[in-house]
């Protein structure tokens, strides 16, 4: 469905907009084949990718992108891309064991008011740095792609801190250094939850942030053999249109599915946000 996705988004490796903060999210299905996409996707653009695995190791990453054509160790090698593997290092920084920069990255593992300073630290360093590949041409605008903001609710860091970091990171990145942000966000409390420290509350505050926003659920119409979900697809307008809206309907087959397990239904609605 990867083609079918980078058609109704009107871009491609070669040909893709700068200074975006895409969001993902999620409920009661599961959108993490988009991160594996985007992350492909950029490294196939030449961008330089700064990566923060907070629930999924590099290994996962790895081996899911080698099937999608992307070497992710290469890319490590050239520099290309910088990983930051949380599953690896937050043991060491909770039993006080890392003294190494790890330290001061995930220091909201153990503050008491857990801020997200070290790890915006950690990304401008990690993207400001210029160079490209060896005898060639300098990368393309950075990217920041986050496989989970939520699960920082569930180590104590506030909706707040969170909404922050991804504000500074946004004028930093898109802003400063005309590059884009991606950003997973699961939801498995109700729709209507307001209670300010939820995953929904978090959701509906990034929406205002963001550029685009994909949204995967389940269908409403229970199992269907052919189409397993749908996306959907909000584009922020210009200053003369308001925000437009598109949704289609398409199973979300994970990247590791052999060729041919998805499929776009014909139907496709396209409205302006009320």
């Amino acid at each position: 469905m990867f083609p079918d996705l980078n058609s109704i988004l009107n871009s491609s490796p070669d040909n893709f907009r700068e200074r975006e903060f895409i969001l993902l999210s999620d409920r009661q299905a599961d959108a993490s084949f988009l991160i594996h996409h985007y992350l492909t996707f950029y490294l196939k653009a030449r961008c330089k990718v700064c990566f923060l695995g907070l629930v999924q190791s590099f290994s996962h990453y790895s081996v899911v992108s080698q099937r999608l054509g992307v070497n992710l160790t290469q890319a490590k090698e050239k520099g290309q891309l910088v990983f930051l593997e949380a599953l690896k290092a937050s043991p060491g920084v909770l039993l006080n064991e890392d003294t190494s920069d790890a330290t001061h990255t995930f220091d909201y593992l153990r503050s008491p008011c857990a801020e997200l300073r070290g790890l915006f630290e950690f990304v401008c360093k990690s993207l400001s740095q210029s160079g490209g590949e060896a005898g060639g041409e300098p990368w393309a605008p950075p990217v920041l792609i986050i496989d989970d903001l939520s699960v920082l609710l569930s180590l104590g860091v506030s909706a707040g801190a969170i909404l922050d970091f991804t504000h500074y990171c946004q004028a930093t990145i898109c802003s400063q250094l005309q590059g884009s942000i991606v950003a997973l966000v699961r939801c498995d409390d109700e729709e209507w939850d307001e209670d300010e420290e939820s995953s929904s509350y978090l959701l509906k505050a990034l929406t205002h942030q963001c550029s685009l926003s994909l949204r995967v659920e389940g269908l409403s119409t229970g199992y269907c053999r052919d189409i397993h979900g749908q996306v959907e697809i909000w584009r922020r307008g210009g200053a003369e249109e308001d925000l437009q809206k598109w949704k289609r309907r398409t199973s979300y087959w994970g990247p590791w599915m052999p060729p041919g397990g998805h499929a776009l239904s014909a139907h496709a609605g396209r409205m302006a946000a009320s």
